[in-house]
């Protein structure tokens, strides 16, 4: 596949201001392109602004960029409420909540907002693309999957997953994209999960039963991973990072879609959703992080 032919993205509009669509936002800014930050919150934006800057500013002080592309990058980044206020983006990503309704509901106003030529991507780490480019009809062809990983400005991986409907053109400009933006894109077939969520999650899922059961200790758990698996992080640990409530949801879209018992979540994953404990995110999820 011809991957210098596309023309270069000038403008993306990231809709969703949380930790993957700032993380999208700042790595396209970063790249040398213009982002729009969309978000109804303002308090998000600000959220979002505020992790800009500070991890702009981290990188000068590690001497990883200078202090003048580190401006130019946070000049890149407009901060707005609607998406008729990025209409002008060439490309556009959403990065909501992994809820399939709310996901359906954005597309359409994608499809509605955004010029003809733009593509329509979607962050979704487990929802079938074909599903969310049945919101719009006859632009089906132009929606695809780019599910970039947490921390995005770190993690290499880009996951591109084609619809029923997405054209070759959509899938060639994608991986340039993802080239530009520093990433290595990796195809996948649009099954439930993809490949990354549908072999992490049910071993995130089993590292619950075990704590739950009594095999081990949480810490032990992870520490038994890390050293015997050579795991960065305990995948108990790595559950608070993603968040427990976006885990659970997860295996949620993996035990309608696929209908397997071994999908559904753990309950002592539900049981911690429930109490709001959701990981680094409330400062309390299978570990307690207001201690330190």
């Amino acid at each position: 596949m011809n991957i210098s032919a596309p023309t270069p993205v000038k403008t993306i509009a990231v809709i969703g201001a949380g930790t993957m669509g700032s993380g999208i936002a700042l790595t396209a800014a970063q790249a040398g392109i213009a982002a729009f930050q969309v978000d109804l919150s303002a308090a998000q934006l600000e959220k979002a602004k505020a992790y800009h800057l500070k991890t702009l500013a981290r990188a000068v002080e590690k001497g990883k960029l200078q202090q003048a592309d580190a401006d130019a990058a946070a000049k890149r980044i407009s901060y707005v409420a609607t998406m008729a206020e990025a209409k002008s983006a060439d490309w556009a990503v959403e990065a909501a909540t992994e809820n399939v309704e709310i996901k359906k509901k954005i597309f359409k106003e994608m499809a509605a907002t955004f010029p003809a030529h733009a593509v329509l991507a979607t962050n979704t780490s487990s929802i079938s693309i074909t599903d969310l480019a049945s919101a719009v009809g006859a632009d089906a062809h132009r929606v695809i999957g780019m599910h970039f990983f947490n921390p995005v400005p770190i993690m290499a991986l880009v996951e591109v997953i084609k619809g029923l409907a997405t054209s070759d053109e959509t899938t060639q400009r994608t991986i340039a994209l993802s080239i530009a933006m520093g990433k290595t894109p990796v195809p996948a077939n649009d099954r439930a999960g993809f490949v990354s969520n549908r072999v992490l999650m049910p071993m995130i899922n089993e590292a619950f039963y075990a704590c739950m059961e009594g095999v081990a200790k949480p810490e032990d758990i992870d520490q038994i991973m890390k050293l015997g698996c050579n795991f960065p992080m305990g995948p108990l640990r790595l559950a608070d990072f993603i968040g427990l409530d976006v885990c659970h949801d997860i295996m949620m879209v993996l035990y309608r879609e696929l209908g397997d018992q071994k999908f559904f979540p753990c309950p002592m994953l539900r049981q911690l959703v429930q109490a709001g404990r959701l990981g680094d995110k409330s400062g309390r999820g299978v570990f307690d992080y207001a201690k330190k």
